[in-house]
């Protein structure tokens, strides 16, 4: 069985990533994240809401709204991300075929829960638990030393003030 998260997860895991990129206080629009990616804005839009309503991102309205990181980056889970789009529920559902067809075992062969089901299960919970232990600080800590400078510039246009020696 391969689990394939749909698309949006990718790019809802991108935005949060630029997002913690950029100084503090600043936002990036729908319309920002969704160029910069070269994403359909309406879908994204939908997507940031549902992080919105996660508590991963705020949201401001006007003309120099946007999003941000609700909490500080090293808060929010690639877990609380993910989910927040995907839902939480297991990717792996026995159906109990082990009691049907020519092969079907009786039920009381049945009692406890399929070696199959339950191996599937640990795997789901190994892979949550690895995302639940990283956070977007520890991504943004692992990206290199240019990155974050260049995705502000990108993203809003903004670049830090050079000091003057």
């Amino acid at each position: 069985m391969v689990v394939k998260l749909p698309s949006s997860t990718e790019w809802v895991l991108h935005c949060a990533t630029s997002l913690a990129q950029l100084e503090p206080g600043s936002t990036a629009s729908t319309a920002q994240l969704a160029e910069y990616f070269d994403l359909p804005a309406p879908y994204l839009a939908k997507q940031l809401k549902a992080l919105v309503r996660a508590g991963v991102l705020t949201a401001t309205t006007g003309p120099r709204g946007g999003f941000r990181l609700a909490r500080p980056a090293s808060e929010i889970t690639l877990l609380e991300i993910v989910e927040a789009v995907d839902g939480a529920s297991a990717p792996y559902e026995c159906r109990e075929i082990r009691q049907r067809g020519r092969g079907a075992l009786p039920p009381e062969d049945c009692r406890d829960t399929c070696v199959l089901a339950a191996k599937m299960a640990e795997a789901h919970e190994a892979w949550r638990a690895s995302l639940a232990a990283q956070s977007l600080g520890d991504i943004v800590a692992g990206l290199p030393e240019w990155a974050p400078e260049r995705t502000r510039r990108l993203l809003t246009g903004i670049t830090p003030a050079r000091r003057i020696s």
